[in-house]
């Protein structure tokens, strides 16, 4: 009996510990990383490309859902001249993993964004590379796919 009630709380105080790790605290740099992506969503949605020139690296390299390839200017230049900006930008599931002075972010975003009167709904799973640059985070790499809708 002494047996059964020792097995079931090393399983239990293992389970606590499983848990645990799976749900630990979010780093110092984790942190500021995912503030980062939430001001670079409210940048884009508000065109700031001030804001967004500081986020990005200078040699960021961006892989759109159309698979098309931007440098950072060339990025910062089209959403400077586009015509229409998201209504709504949000990202969700985001997941930081840390490497040092690297960091993947994974997440979803979704978007809508009034296009010549006609609105248009984007939802796509995205990868950003970020890396410590001097004492700071910035973004050297994105990469965004669409999720299709069943």
């Amino acid at each position: 009996m002494r047996k059964r009630y020792l097995l079931g709380f090393i399983l239990i105080a293992g389970a606590c510990v499983v848990l645990a790790q799976e749900k630990a605290p979010a780093s110092e740099d984790e942190g500021k990383i995912l503030a980062l992506e939430n001001l670079w969503n409210r940048a884009e949605q508000s065109k700031d490309v001030t804001a967004l020139s500081h986020i990005f690296a200078p040699t960021m390299i961006y892989v759109d859902y159309d698979g098309s390839l931007k440098t950072r200017d060339q990025f910062l230049n089209y959403l400077k001249n586009d015509s229409s900006s998201p209504d709504q930008l949000a990202s969700e599931e985001l997941t930081v993993r840390s490497y040092g002075n690297f960091a993947v972010v994974t997440g979803i975003f979704r978007g809508r964004w009034n296009k010549g009167g006609k609105t248009i709904q984007l939802r796509g799973r995205y990868v950003d590379t970020w890396a410590k640059i001097n004492g700071s985070w910035q973004c050297v790499s994105a990469q965004a796919t669409l999720i299709q809708s069943h």
